[in-house]
């Protein structure tokens, strides 16, 4: 059984955001596979997925921080700067954490940890809307 989703995730701010129930409302056949997986592909280079703990809002705080001193805006190497000086920081960090999650399916849910969540990290201080396409596979419940 195959499903694929292309799902429009609303502006938002530079950070670290969770978007893991965004995720699971659009796929409304997600409760009829047993077992499977989804693949989760963000369709930007300024913006990727991270899978992470979803309790402390500490953990993403200091996610930003780390980022945003690790890959600098204003940087004197620079060179693709047309876009402006948060746009080539954003595609490191998004070449850093990546453009998908694979995510295993069991009994109708995605199968994560007890304290992990999907995140949308938002490189860019002034984005858009982000698309994100879900493709799902697996096998029936009822099989």
């Amino acid at each position: 059984m195959w499903a694929q989703h292309l799902i429009r995730l609303e502006a938002h701010p530079r950070g670290f955001h969770l978007i893991t129930r965004e995720i699971e409302s659009a796929l409304p056949e997600l409760e009829r596979f047993g077992v499977g997986m989804a693949h989760v592909f963000i369709r930007h280079t300024s913006a990727s997925l991270s899978l992470n703990e979803n309790a402390s809002r500490d953990v993403l705080r200091d996610f930003g921080s780390w980022f945003d001193r690790a890959v600098p805006e204003d940087a004197p190497y620079w060179t693709h700067t047309l876009e402006g000086p948060d746009d080539m920081p954003a595609h490191i960090k998004a070449a850093l954490l990546g453009s998908s999650l694979t995510i295993p399916v069991a009994d109708g849910r995605l199968a994560l940890g007890t304290w992990q969540g999907i995140y949308l990290c938002e490189h860019r201080d002034s984005a858009s809307s982000r698309e994100v396409v879900v493709t799902l596979w697996g096998e029936d419940r009822a099989a």
